[in-house]
This record gives C-alpha cells, sequence and structure tokens, in this order.
C-alpha cells in the first residue's frame, strides 16, 4: 500500500468512528391541546401527581375477592396481552439489530480442497516435499491439496447519522410496543372487570326476580282458590298467569345475558367456556352490594403521561421523525471499510506460516448521481409520514379527554339518577302494598294490583341497573384516566 494512502486512509476512519453528522431534524414532542382543568370535574378533588402516577391492582377496590383472581390471571392467560408481549420482545430484537450495524462485521472462511490430474506414462507415484502426490502407476497423473485461511471484516462507519437514526427509530418504536402492550392489558383488565361486574348485576336481577316469581306463584295460586270458590272473575286468574309468565320470560333473558358475560371472562382469561364456570350469587339474596369506590382524578397534564395510548401515538411521531434523517442520508455518498487476513498453502500446517499470510484493506464510497427524484420522493414521504404521525397523536390526546369528560359526567349525572331512582323505588313498594290491601278490601280490582306490581318491580331493576352502570362507569374511567390510582 502506498505510503501517501494510509494515512488518509486511518484519518477518514478516525473521524467516522467518532462522530458522524446528523442529517434529520432534531426530535421536538409534538404541541397538543391540554385544558387547565376538566369541564365535569365539578366539585372532584384533584388527585396529586404523585398519586396520580401510581398504577396498580386497581380492581381491588371494589371488594370482589373472586373479581381479584380473575383480573390478576388476564396478565398471564389473556392471548390479547400474550400477542402485545410477542409483538414488543419483536421491538426489543430489532433494537437489538439496528445497533450492531454500528458496529463492523468479522467473517472466519476456511477451505480445503484436493485436485488431480491423469496421465499416460507409467511408473511408480512420487511424493513432492508438500506431500502432493506425481506420477506413478500406469495411469499416471499427479494429485495437489490446497487449502486456504482467511479473516475478513467490512464496516460502514456512520458518517451522515443513518444507522444511529436506526437505532433511536428502532428504539421508539419499541417503546411504543411497550404502550401498546400496555394498553392491551389495561383494556384486557377493564373489560374483564365490567364483564364480571355486569354478570353480578344480573345475579342481583336474577335474585330479585326470584323473589317476585315467587309471591306471583302464590298470588296465582290465591286467584285460582277464589276463582274456583266464585269470589272473582276468570280474568283475574289469567292476568295473574301473565304476569307469571312475563316474569318467568325476563329470568330466561337474564339467564341468556349471563351465559355470554360468563363465555366473554372465560375468553378474557385464556380458558374455552365449557371449561370455565362463575358460581352465582344465592337466588333468595335480593340485595347485592354495588361499592363504587371514588375515583381521584388528577390534572389534564398527568393525562398525557398515563394514557398508554397517547404514550405509543407519541412514540411513533419519534419513530417517524427519524426517518426522514433516513431518507435525507441518500443524498450523501456511502462509504465503506474492509479488511482481510489470510493465508494459502498445500498443507494445514504452513497455513499459519508468516511467510504465507497476505492482507489487505480497502476504503470504497458511492454516491448517486441520478435516481429522477426518488430520493426526494422518499423524503416527501418521510415527512408527510411524519406529519400523519403528529396528527394520529393530537387525535389521540383529544379522544383521551374527551373520553375522562364523558365518563366524569356519566359519573356525576348517574350518581343522582341512583338516588332518584332509590326514592322511586321505595314509593313504588309502598303503593303496591297499599293496592294489594285495597284489593283485599274489595275496593279496587286486579288489574290495579298487577300494574302497581309491574311498577314496583320495574323500579327495583332499574335501581340495580343504575348502581351497576355506576360500577361499570367507575371502571371506564380508570381506564380513561390510563390505569389505576394509589389508594392510601
Amino acid at each position: 500500500m502506498p505510503s501517501t494512502l494510509r494515512p488518509s486512509l486511518i484519518a477518514l476512519a478516525a473521524a467516522a468512528m467518532l462522530a458522524g453528522c446528523a442529517v434529520g431534524p432534531a426530535y421536538q414532542r409534538p404541541s397538543a391541546p391540554e385544558p387547565a382543568s376538566y369541564k365535569e370535574l365539578q366539585g372532584w378533588v384533584p388527585a396529586a401527581p404523585a398519586d396520580a402516577l401510581e398504577r396498580g391492582p386497581w380492581w381491588t377496590l371494589f371488594g370482589d375477592p373472586q373479581l381479584n383472581e380473575l383480573a390478576a390471571s388476564v396478565e398471564v392467560s389473556n392471548q390479547n396481552v400474550a400477542a402485545a408481549v410477542a409483538a414488543y420482545t419483536q421491538a426489543r430484537a430489532l433494537v437489538t439489530e439496528q445497533r450492531a450495524s454500528l458496529f463492523p462485521s468479522v467473517t472466519l472462511n476456511g477451505s480445503g480442497t484436493r485436485s488431480g490430474t491423469r496421465g499416460g506414462g507409467s511408473g511408480n507415484a512420487t511424493v513432492d516435499p508438500n506431500g502432493n502426490i506425481i506420477g506413478g502407476g500406469s495411469g499416471g497423473g499427479s494429485v495437489r491439496n490446497a487449502y486456504r485461511l482467511s479473516l475478513g471484516t467490512s464496516w460502514e462507519p456512520d458518517v451522515w447519522g443513518r444507522l444511529r437514526a436506526g437505532v433511536t427509530a428502532a428504539s421508539a418504536s419499541a417503546q411504543a410496543s411497550a404502550a401498546d402492550l400496555a394498553s392491551a392489558r389495561l383494556s384486557a383488565q377493564g373489560e374483564l372487570a365490567s364483564n364480571y361486574l355486569q354478570l353480578r348485576a344480573v345475579d342481583a336481577q336474577r335474585a330479585l326476580l326470584a323473589t317476585t316469581i315467587a309471591g306471583y306463584q302464590r298470588e296465582l295460586r290465591i286467584q285460582q282458590n277464589r276463582y274456583n270458590v266464585g269470589i272473582i272473575p276468570h280474568s283475574d286468574v289469567y292476568q295473574a298467569e301473565t304476569q307469571l309468565a312475563n316474569a318467568q320470560s325476563d329470568d330466561l333473558t337474564l339467564v341468556r345475558q349471563r351465559a355470554q358475560l360468563e363465555h366473554a371472562i372465560a375468553i378474557l382469561v385464556g380458558k374455552t367456556p365449557a371449561d370455565f364456570a362463575i358460581a352465582p350469587i344465592p337466588q333468595g339474596q335480593a340485595q347485592f352490594a354495588f361499592f363504587v369506590p371514588e375515583v381521584p382524578v388528577g390534572v389534564p397534564s398527568t393525562l398525557l403521561q398515563r394514557r398508554p395510548d397517547i404514550a405509543a401515538a407519541e412514540r411513533r411521531v419519534a419513530a417517524a421523525n427519524e426517518q426522514i434523517g433516513i431518507a435525507r442520508s441518500a443524498y450523501f455518498p456511502s462509504i465503506g471499510l474492509s479488511g482481510s487476513l489470510g493465508s494459502s498453502a498445500s498443507r494445514v500446517g504452513d497455513l499459519f506460516n508468516a511467510s504465507s499470510a497476505a492482507w489487505s484493506f480497502g476504503l470504497s464510497a458511492a454516491q448517486t448521481l441520478f435516481d429522477a427524484g426518488a430520493t426526494r420522493a422518499r423524503v416527501a414521504g418521510a415527512r408527510a409520514a411524519h406529519e400523519e404521525a403528529v396528527a394520529r397523536y393530537r387525535q389521540t390526546v383529544l379522544d383521551a379527554f374527551a373520553d375522562v369528560e364523558d365518563q366524569l359526567a356519566a359519573t356525576h349525572v348517574l350518581s343522582q339518577q341512583q338516588e332518584l331512582q332509590r326514592r322511586a323505588s321505595e314509593a313504588a313498594d309502598k303503593v303496591e302494598q297499599q293496592v294489594l290491601n285495597r284489593y283485599n278490601a274489595g275496593q279496587v280490582s286486579y288489574t290495579e294490583v298487577v300494574q302497581a306490581q309491574i311498577t314496583a318491580l320495574n323500579a327495583r331493576r332499574a335501581l340495580v341497573t343504575t348502581q351497576s352502570t355506576r360500577q361499570t362507569t367507575a371502571v371506564a374511567l380508570v381506564q380513561a384516566l390510563g390505569g389505576g390510582w394509589h389508594a392510601e
């Protein structure tokens, strides 16, 4: 190698190893709408940021041991979560792969061949000092051995920052995948909690109907006896039968709903519906503890830190930003360094002799002179992809704030509705009893009794439904806030 070329190659390699010129734009998190406070907070006390950032088994605050057990099994059994875990593992592997491109690659090659020729002479074969067979026999000819061993290396210095941009983009994508995993986990846990609480509400409805159906059956027997002795017309018996059949039909509707909810829970915990069952609450238990925990709501700025879907969208913006630099690096020449050290010999033992060694060191550079605007198009496409990612990030933020506002409004309204429906149920129960007393005294027809009983039953069921909706709304609010909260 000429002495004038070697120093310049070494200087170029050293410069490339130190630091390259980044061709991509510096990343800044895009701005997004961020209100000072929630519109629907309405008297709620904002949680301290440290508390709002705490995550944990939020479902335990509902005080149901079976819900705690089921929610914990989602982490290890739900297949959507398992798929998200696998996707995150793939993303991390891609980061390692991209980071490896920053370092030289080294290869070791070895070969051995044995070749010969056939001659027309005769005589005895001879062996030369290198072990090759020359001549011999009636066929003549010769046999030669050739062995080669080489160590090669190649490296693409990251002069323009393209490789580092690839690593940064892969890291951002891996972080987005981690946020997707958190979203999948939170979604599965929230869906399970909501389905379980609805199932328990169905149990409460069935317990309520069981008591009502038992009462309707007693009344049907009483009306049948009264009709048999001629006290009442047959129409009163028909009304009692209709009322009982309708209540029994409603119970069968609840049986179907419960089965669907139980099947959905089975899938969420990674089991087949045939292998999973949740025992109902006792049929005689007409009351159900609809405990609704108070959810401390943080200031809006913490939502950007808590929501995993927002975090995933922001990390995808960062990855798209790095793709601009990767596309722009095509404007600059690609530079490569290569070297090799090897030896060849006719005997294996001679491969390691210094006299048979040969080395090489090379520098390559390539620059695209004309590509009909392809590079410019790729840069424009990368910029457009970045703008799309920014728009999706901002839309995700807007949707998140709307989600929180919706759940806050629902929580506030449902609390008021529950109180009103509690009063309505108590009043309907009193009316039912008064009408039944008047009927027994012969003052009103049985039709009025039926109407009063239907009104009372509907009021009780509406109260149970509202109580259950408050619970599922609390679950939805936890999800809207990005996870659980810290409970002192």
